[in-house]
């Protein structure tokens, strides 16, 4: 029997891969069809997410922990405390490879990428940290470059968890085009005219025809990119609100007291994502999908870890179609009449 195709082996780390190995062994004999098996799925896709998270997640339970258990008069201030505490996870996700040196400057990217917006931005007053504190660069405490360093993280791990495929991805040059134009924006909407509806506008063209695929458990789904993209910013916006209740920074309109963020804030985490994936494009290029799609999966049971699954892999050509003879054996190594994926 074939070998499963060696660029699915790389989508997990070694830890994950263990983990993966564990889940699959659980769920072998889970329901293939029916309610049950849709409910296997959505449970699959909750776990990846979750696991996705994990970074972002931590950080945002420990700003939710310190704005109701940090004393006011610790030694330690509430913003130090918190950046130390980022700089632990950052580390623990690298030492025990649930995160790769490769995927790290992704991160670190994002680091210097939001570092720089906070500076400008609590300088011209869009928002304001607490005073207290020592890791500090100007008015913008050190733990908030790891805010925009979860985005990252999330996205690079969600890369892999879901063994994201693309059709129709627009030329990368182009997508970085469009983020530099999202990223000086966000500087020069304070001093000439704001351009977001025009950018936007522009990023609806440019990825208005990618649908992304992803695999959860036995299932390949496809959405379209720009409602991903909405998607993750509907749960940055949710995340923020959270992180402002907890005193992490505060917009102007919340100085007398915290209120909801604004919904027009989406607009803005919509356009945050647009310069995430370029960055994210930069470690892993994006794929086509040549074997996703409503009729193109893997065997049941195949996984990245399982490569024994229930039905032969020769009967996953390179359409991914059970079908013809033809069809059926097209790109098996070594049966005789194959032909190359391409």
């Amino acid at each position: 029997m074939p070998s499963p195709p060696p660029h699915r082996e790389a989508t997990f780390t070694n830890t994950e891969r263990a983990l993966d190995r564990r889940v699959h062994a659980w769920l072998a004999h889970a329901p293939r069809t029916g309610w049950k098996a849709w409910a296997v799925e959505l449970a699959a896709f909750t776990a990846k997410q979750a696991w996705a998270c994990v970074f972002g997640g931590a950080m945002l339970a420990l700003v939710l922990a310190a704005r109701l258990w940090w004393p006011d008069d610790a030694a330690l201030a509430r913003n130090d405390a918190l950046t130390l505490a980022a700089l632990a996870i950052q580390i623990i996700m690298v030492a025990t490879r649930l995160e790769t040196l490769r995927e790290l400057r992704v991160v670190v990217l994002f680091h210097i990428a939001g570092t720089v917006m906070e500076l400008f931005k609590t300088t011209v007053g869009s928002w304001a940290y607490e005073d207290a504190g020592v890791l500090r660069l100007g008015q913008v405490p050190l733990f908030s470059g790891f805010m925009y360093a979860a985005v990252g993280s999330y996205l690079v791990r969600v890369y892999r968890l879901f063994d994201l495929r693309f059709e129709r991805y627009p030329r990368q040059w182009l997508t970085a085009v469009v983020a530099a134009a999202i990223y000086v924006n966000f500087f020069t909407h304070h001093y000439i005219a704001d351009l977001r509806w025009p950018i936007t506008a522009a990023v609806v063209v440019v990825f208005g025809r990618c649908v992304m695929h992803f695999r959860v458990f036995r299932r390949h789904l496809r959405m379209p990119l720009l409602c991903a993209f909405g998607l993750v910013a509907v749960f940055i916006w949710l995340a923020e609100n959270i992180a402002t209740w907890s005193h992490a920074w505060t917009y102007p309109n919340q100085a007398e007291g915290w209120h909801p963020v604004s919904v027009s804030k989406l607009g803005s985490w919509f356009l945050l994502m647009i310069i995430s994936v370029v960055l994210v494009a930069w470690v892993y290029p994006p794929r086509p999908a040549t074997r996703h799609g409503p009729r193109t999966r893997p065997p049941d049971g195949w996984s990245p870890t399982n490569p024994s699954p229930a039905r032969d892999l020769a009967a996953y050509g390179s359409s991914g179609v059970v079908g013809k003879r033809g069809s059926r054996h097209a790109g098996v190594p070594g049966h005789r009449g194959s032909r190359p994926h391409r």
